[in-house]
């Protein structure tokens, strides 16, 4: 193994850089060479392949700064089609012609499933990474749970629905990839923003619902307990709307202000998603997409109705009374905190050294046990596929959350604490307090990183014919 490329795909997460500069140092100690592919899977399908040299005479550049957030080397969410085989010749052809002898991805199960044709090619393995905390298994045989439903509406006839009943115990120190880079970083960013609404929910008796990112998985919205919500909303349990009004008003009695925190993909009793576009267009025809928290607010207020809020004399209607925000794109962005950081270019070090020992289509995942603690490992791929070869986004498991308090269970507080009780370093306070009011912030212009990539990238010459 001679000389590695790396590329970053999918959404943008905090950790990227610092999983990047993991796997340069670890390629300096093996005197292997590693390049950038620029802008993700994007890359391989433009023949002159734009590629960065990370560590000429096995020296990092000096733009890859393990404490910034997003990917310096880009992301695009191209993947390959598996179907396209003269495609992906053409892709080996290029990395061949690079040189490349290995590929390490960085990325979630999306990347996971898309990188699956070019393990035929050549060896090839990846560096997690999802603010969702999505990638992973919640115990080893969790694949074997998933069956196709037959469904008319879908194109291929069927969809993918994981069994209610499983007959596997839950353990925590059985999780495959207990958490991904970026996750920790998210919930930071998600917590603080609750903490912050609550002295605007208090001052004015309102009743706040706070949307955080997790499409079909809530574990941003459980690591939101640190800024102490009132309320946790999680996708895995569908909404029961009369217990919610009940426990709304109790908390509004009792203390004139009520916080709920919700996943972006919670789902009503019949299981379809609170957010999902609706048919509703605005003046100018556009389709208008609700959003979780917006329609949440929308059945409060129907449930809850003005009189309420009117007895006592906290405003004329529920419209006035409660309010909705999102943290939003926030968290996927910005300084990851230590923990992120640390793991992170752990796992990026891990990448490569299962190059070196010659894995292919293997995972290097962060596993958590009371004796060891946090500790890398290597992960066959094919042991997160179903029976059919899908990957599936893991989602978060029932048993951490507590659908009768809506907060995390007594498992759930177990499984968060490891990761947060020293997730944020002395570095990054101060971090905050040297950079974020500094007098130049005032007169020079941002200097965006890709100024100084774009003068390194090189191109792979066009093939004579």
């Amino acid at each position: 193994m001679k000389r590695i490329g790396i590329l970053t795909a999918g959404g943008d997460t905090p950790a990227l850089n610092a999983t990047i500069h993991g796997a340069v140092v670890r390629a300096n100690q093996l005197r292997i060479e590693i390049f950038g592919l620029m802008k993700g899977f994007n890359s391989l399908f433009n023949p002159v392949v734009p590629h960065v040299h990370l560590n000429p005479l096995y020296q990092e550049i000096p733009e890859l700064d393990p404490t910034k957030g997003g990917t310096l080397i880009g992301s695009s969410r191209d993947y390959v089609d598996p179907d396209k085989k003269d495609e992906i010749d053409l892709i080996a052809s290029r990395l061949a012609r690079l040189g490349i002898d290995g590929l390490i991805c960085i990325g979630g199960d999306g990347t996971l499933n898309g990188l699956q044709p070019l393990t035929e090619r050549l060896p090839v393995v990846l560096a997690p990474k999802t603010i969702d905390n999505d990638l992973g298994l919640n115990y080893p045989s969790e694949p074997d749970e998933w069956v196709r439903v037959n469904d008319s509406t879908i194109r291929a006839g069927y969809r993918y629905k994981q069994t209610e009943s499983s007959h596997a115990v839950f353990d925590l120190s059985q999780i495959v990839n207990y958490v991904t880079p970026g996750y920790a970083t998210a919930v930071y960013v998600s917590a603080t923003g609750v903490d912050r609404i609550r002295t605007t929910a208090e001052s004015h008796r309102r009743i706040a619902i706070i949307e955080v990112m997790g499409r079909h998985s809530g574990y941003i919205a459980l690591g939101t307990a640190y800024g102490q919500p009132d309320i946790i909303l999680v996708p895995e349990h569908p909404l029961d709307l009369e217990h919610l009004v009940e426990r709304v008003k109790y908390l509004y009695d009792l203390q004139k202000n009520v916080v709920i925190a919700c996943g972006e993909g919670i789902v009503d009793d019949q299981g379809r998603e609170l957010g999902a576009e609706t048919k509703s267009t605005d003046p100018a025809g556009n389709i208008i997409l609700s959003g979780a928290a917006e329609s949440l607010r929308l059945k409060l207020i129907q449930a809850i109705g003005d009189r309420y809020f009117q007895l006592y004399r906290r405003g004329e209607t529920a419209r006035e009374a409660i309010f909705t925000r999102k943290v939003g794109h926030t968290q996927r962005g910005g300084r990851p905190i230590l923990f992120d950081r640390f793991y992170a270019a752990q796992l990026g070090a891990q990448a490569v050294n299962l190059l070196a020992d010659g894995r292919n289509n293997s995972v290097s995942i962060l596993q958590y046990n009371a004796e060891k603690g946090f500790h890398v490992q290597g992960y066959d791929a094919n042991r997160f596929r179903d029976r059919w070869g899908l990957i599936h986004a893991r989602r978060m498991h029932p048993g951490l959350y507590d659908p009768e308090l809506m907060r995390p269970s007594r498992t759930g507080i177990e499984y968060l604490l490891p990761i947060f009780t020293d997730a944020i370093g002395d570095d990054d306070a101060e971090h905050m307090r040297r950079t974020l009011f500094a007098a130049g912030n005032l007169g020079h212009p941002y200097h965006s990183i890709n100024t100084d990539v774009n003068k390194r990238i090189k191109y792979l010459a066009a093939e004579t014919t």
